[in-house]
């Protein structure tokens, strides 16, 4: 009986102590984001982007401080679809392409 619970009480210790360690590199590398954002959009890292004029550089700057999975420029006349996406950054510039606001969706 106590040979079975120490066993048990083995394996149940191996079994947290692995799900606690870090996995080896599979070679691909992710997108830097905030711990435990799961790739969503967290807008206020990229506040920073506000009054600077817009380009791929600073867009990717800023898809990275707001963990963000995919981000896009917005311009004035932009179609753009009603789709809610949290996982994208929305860099909205005015019609000099200086970044206006920051957000989500």
């Amino acid at each position: 009986m106590f040979r079975t619970r120490a066993t048990l009480a083995t394996l149940l210790v191996a079994t947290v102590l692995a799900g606690c360690s870090t996995g080896g590199s599979s070679g691909a590398s992710a997108p830097a984001a905030p711990a435990g954002n799961d790739g969503r959009c967290e807008a206020s890292g990229a506040d920073f982007t506000v009054g600077k004029p817009a380009s791929a550089e600073l867009l990717e700057q800023a898809r990275k401080a707001s963990g963000s999975q995919m981000a896009r420029i917005l311009k004035p006349h932009d179609v753009i679809t009603l789709e809610y996406r949290s996982e994208r950054l929305n860099l909205n510039v005015d019609d000099k392409g200086v970044v206006t606001r920051v957000n989500c969706g």
